[in-house]
């Protein structure tokens, strides 16, 4: 029954409140990392996919999913690749279609449950590796645990363990909760870099469904789910596309043993997103909720690995009885 306690965390005294440990690490902090060595990946669409590298001739790699509108040079993920940098093992940090600072040429971009990207990085990147470990943060997250999920028992061989953090399992309820007032500095940061977004790929490609006058209309993100993710990826509107792409539907078939690290103040994960029936009997999911943490934060103070990072490298490296 692998319910965790959660690993003792406590952030620092001046991120005395939710916000503040979700947006201080985001918007300050500094990680020191070699430079990426960046490959263009050409999917099975004709579109491309940028991947970051650190190589040091490892037989294991780490992937990392970052979050929405987040990208491969974001603190959060360059702090995970650095921990297991340190660790001796090689590093593949991939950026979302539209994330790697050009926009992608497909008419799609991304979204919480397009893991056929995850996919196809797996398998150009399998062969060489013997063990591969999944991370992901926030969206990154949710992709992660809905390809487990989608895999099952398919999963490449190669996958022995994954570890995510702050994952909105449930997108419905998660919408609605950055939708409230409580959240709003995260809905407007959000919201201007969707809409430059959108912009761009307008002027690339104007047959696009995108009808930048109704942006001024957008009240939360069941709005612009509606009137840009669905039209733009298949789906019907915001419901539909909840309804397919939440990742706590595909927790159930996941057979990889996966850490899933959600901070019961996280401003922006309702109690839906926290699995905890699902994990008293899943054999291969461990949920750790710790009390603290913020959103994507866990800060442990300037220049020090965060407790995700830690929590993420003690999990994917120690033995599990």
């Amino acid at each position: 029954m692998p319910l965790l306690p959660a690993t003792p965390y406590s952030p620092p005294f001046y991120l005395f409140n939710r916000h503040l440990e979700t947006i201080v690490p985001s918007t300050l902090r500094k990680v020191a990392l070699p430079p990426y060595e960046r490959e263009r990946f050409v999917t099975p669409d004709d579109d491309f996919l940028d991947l970051d590298w650190l190589r040091q001739g490892s037989g294991q790699l780490v992937i990392i999913s970052h979050g929405l509108e987040g990208s491969s040079d974001r603190p959060y993920v360059k702090g995970m690749a650095k921990v297991f940098w340190e660790r001796g093992w090689d590093v593949l940090a991939w950026n979302c279609r539209s994330c790697s600072g050009e926009m992608n040429r497909a008419e799609r971009m991304y979204h919480h449950g397009a893991t056929d990207d995850l996919a196809a990085v797996v398998e150009h990147v399998r062969s060489a590796y013997s063990k591969i470990a999944l991370t992901g943060f926030s969206m990154g997250g949710s992709m992660t645990l809905k390809y487990l999920g989608e895999m099952g028992a398919g999963v490449p061989k190669e996958i022995y363990r994954a570890a995510v953090f702050s994952v909105p399992c449930d997108l419905g309820s998660s919408a609605r909760a950055l939708s409230s007032w409580d959240n709003t500095l995260y809905r407007k940061r959000f919201m201007r870099k969707l809409y430059k977004k959108l912009q761009q790929k307008l002027q690339l490609q104007p047959h696009l469904p995108i009808d930048l006058d109704r942006f001024k209309e957008i009240k939360g993100f069941p709005d612009f789910d509606t009137c840009y993710t669905a039209p733009l990826h298949g789906f019907k509107d915001s419901a539909d596309f909840y309804a397919q792409a939440s990742s706590g539907q595909f927790i159930p078939h996941i057979q990889v043993p996966t850490l899933l690290a959600n901070a019961l103040n996280d401003p922006m994960l309702p109690l839906s997103c926290f699995p905890v029936e699902m994990a008293l009997t899943h054999p291969y999911l461990y949920l750790e909720m710790p009390r603290r943490g913020g959103h994507v934060g866990f800060s442990q103070g300037k220049n020090k690995p965060t407790w995700a990072e830690v929590r993420a490298l003690a999990f994917i490296t120690e033995k599990l009885s």
